[in-house]
């Protein structure tokens, strides 16, 4: 089941007509974003919260339906606030 959006599927056609082609450069941007991603998402510290059943319930629900485990998703909602981006 295709879950993509017009723009991914167009980018997806793209690809698969050979219709794409590799910058220069690559390399260099792609290590860029690994280390860039490497420490957004490195985990060094931990917690430990109490929460209402309810609220935790919804969170895994939440998660469950995005694919990803819950612990996950709350870390992601704590960085976006801690960056005061919208969640």
């Amino acid at each position: 089941m295709n879950k993509f959006d017009a723009e991914e599927k167009e980018i997806l056609a793209a690809y698969e007509s050979g219709r794409t082609a590799s910058v220069a450069g690559v390399g260099k941007e792609l290590s860029r974003h690994r280390k860039v991603a490497e420490s957004t998402f490195k985990k060094d510290a931990r917690i430990n919260i109490r929460i209402a059943s309810r609220d935790l319930r919804a969170l895994q629900k939440r998660a469950l339906a995005e694919g990803i485990p819950y612990q996950t998703l709350i870390a992601s909602i704590l960085h976006k606030y801690a960056e005061k981006r919208p969640t």
